[in-house]
């Protein structure tokens, strides 16, 4: 009668299955033998035990060994890393390679660990598991509840005898160290040898070099030909002996293999250099700039892409047959374009629009009595057109007389009005580049209370502007323009009696070419028709010729911005009360 029964023994505390035995006289006591091949401990346990003996234990390309015993290193174990196999989670194991790092740098801290071992790509013990680990393994506890008794276990390779033995080095006695010193030396001595060489043929002297000190004109004693013929021999001769020479360094040099060294040496010496080159620039990457915007030229571009295709459209207009004419079709409004109703008969026909009408200091009444007129005239010109296409076209009929006079007089000019006078106030800031108010900031400073540097406005993106307007807000409510201006040279007669303040820099040169200098080009006088200021940072010296001119004095804060607004309302309340007292009729 043949059993089939299934062998169980224990290792460690731990159940293990045996292949099935079958048998003929029922129950065979074989199976359960302890021979060598079925008491193969696991990483573990191997593991444990070989760090509380002090065994050595051998790290591999891929594998740990333990004597006779091989384990890959990604083997699993049955230690439990934290919070697996909880809350629905799969079970997972440490590897024997991570266990065996912890032991190796156990007396590092564990961020210095975790960085070293995330460097060479080993799974990381968990902190939370680290003191379990460590206990288990040194043998200070039997046992831990992290081990995993019923998970499945990985069988190392069993190795021979003599292959454990190979893997020992045997130590390097004296007489060893003693042969390899002696031949580094050999080494040394023959590289040298091959340099002295090679350095003695290269600054060797030529045989048939000629002396310079002797040589003399060969023009007079030898033909043009002649001296060609000798230097063309002497060439050959040249490119002969060098060839000769090459060709003997070579044969020397690098057909024998024990003469090779020195080559050999710089060789590799040249590839390490070429493997540390790094390509900077090309011709490439320096052409596209990056810090660059060209967004403002694109812009005139289009502008004036524009005007063209404006002149174009209009140019390209021409009659129908019937004689009347084609009305082009209707362009994008361009304030930078304005050509295009520069006529009369354009402006009557298109937007009835007078370009050069204004409505500049007429009061209301006179804009609504011409308004009136306006629009009583062009009335009568449509009537006058509707009688006239009433009429038969008999040849004898006169024209109305306003028609008449209108073909008469196709281009009558209505009568202009005297222009007024500005009375904007106009004030004067210095055109140094060291002065602290420019025309970069002097818009933040005067109307928006803040001083801020050219530099950071520069830095910002800011551009400098010709002229700027100030709106100048007052407590009642109202806005009052003020005028700024850099360059006083472009004032006309009449702006300069609207010329209210001035800021002073501090070099007389600054006044050169104004009015009212005196006879030794003094600008004393200037200070008395135009109020003056000085614009400076508090604890700063102020200029030589500002403390004898009369000049008011504003300082202000280089770091508390604050305190600006203070300074500003002064310069406005000194304004104003000036713009009062010498010139009320401006606006102010």
């Amino acid at each position: 009668m043949t059993t089939e029964r299934k062998g169980v023994f224990r290792e460690g505390g731990r159940k293990q299955n045996l292949p099935n035995k079958k048998t003929t006289s029922g129950f065979d006591r074989t199976a359960i033998s302890t021979t060598p091949v079925y008491k193969m401990a696991d990483a573990l346990s191997l593991l444990r035990q070989y760090n509380m003996q002090k065994k050595p234990i051998v790290d591999s390309d891929d594998q740990i060994v333990f004597d006779q015993f091989a384990f890959p290193k990604v083997a699993k174990t049955n230690y439990l890393i934290y919070k697996t196999g909880k809350d629905g989670l799969a079970k997972d194991y440490y590897t024997l390679e991570s266990l065996l790092f912890l032991l190796k740098n156990v007396a590092l801290s564990y961020p210095l660990y975790v960085q070293r071992a995330v460097a060479q790509k080993i799974p990381v013990v968990r902190l939370p598991d680290r003191r379990g680990v460590l206990s288990y393994l040194n043998g200070e506890v039997d046992s831990s509840p992290s081990v995993d008794k019923s998970a499945p276990l990985e069988l190392g390779v069993q190795r021979s005898a003599s292959v454990g033995k190979a893997v020992k080095r045997p130590p390097e006695t004296e007489e060893d160290s003693t042969a390899k010193k002696q031949r580094l030396e050999e080494q040394e001595a023959k590289m040298k040898l091959d340099r002295e060489r090679l350095a003695a043929k290269l600054d060797a002297p030529k045989q048939n070099e000629l002396l310079t000190d002797k040589l003399r004109s060969l023009s007079e004693a030898l033909p043009v030909e002649k001296i060609a013929a000798i230097k063309a021999m002497r060439l050959a001769k040249k490119r002969a002996t060098v060839k000769a020479a090459d060709n003997e360094m070579v044969t020397t040099d690098i057909s024998k293999p024990e003469e090779r060294t020195f080559l050999t040496a710089d060789t590799a010496v040249t590839h390490d250099i070429l493997s540390r080159e790094r390509l900077r620039h090309t011709r490439k990457s320096v052409l596209h700039s990056t810090g660059k915007n060209f967004s403002n030229v694109l812009a005139v571009l289009s502008s004036v892409y524009a005007r063209e295709d404006g002149a174009k459209k209009r140019g390209s207009s021409a009659h129908n047959e019937s004689g009347r004419e084609s009305k082009s079709a209707p362009v994008a409004y361009n304030r930078y374009d304005q050509e295009r109703f520069g006529t009369r008969e354009e402006t009557a026909e298109g937007f009835t629009i007078d370009t050069m009408g204004t409505y500049h200091g007429l009061s209301l009444k006179s804009v609504t009595e011409k308004a009136a007129k306006v629009q009583q005239k062009s009335s009568s010109a449509a009537a006058a057109a509707a009688v006239a296409a009433r009429a038969p076209a008999s040849g004898h009929e006169k024209p109305p007389p306003s028609q008449a006079r209108s073909r008469s007089v196709p281009h009558a000019k209505s009568p202009t009005l005297p222009k007024k006078e500005s009375r904007t106030p106009i004030v004067i800031i210095p055109a140094a580049v060291t002065s602290l108010l420019t025309m970069y900031n002097v818009r933040d400073f005067l109307q928006d209370y803040r001083f801020v540097s050219v530099e950071e406005k520069k830095h910002a993106g800011a551009k400098r502007e010709v002229d700027v307007m100030i709106q100048r807000k007052k407590a009642n409510g109202s806005t009052v323009l003020y005028r700024v201006v850099d360059n006083p040279m472009k004032l006309s007669s009449s702006e300069w009696e609207r010329v209210v303040a001035v800021f002073v820099h501090g070099p007389a040169w600054q006044f050169k070419g104004w009015p009212w200098l005196t006879a030794d080009g003094s600008p004393v006088d200037i200070f008395a028709k135009v109020q003056a200021f000085h614009l400076k940072f508090e604890g700063f010296k102020t200029d030589l010729n500002v403390q004898k001119w009369n000049v008011q004095l504003i300082e202000i804060s280089r770091t508390k911005r604050h305190l600006d607004y203070a300074a500003v309302l002064q310069f406005w309340q000194i304004t104003e009360r000036f713009i009062a007292k010498s010139f009320p009729q401006l606006h102010y």
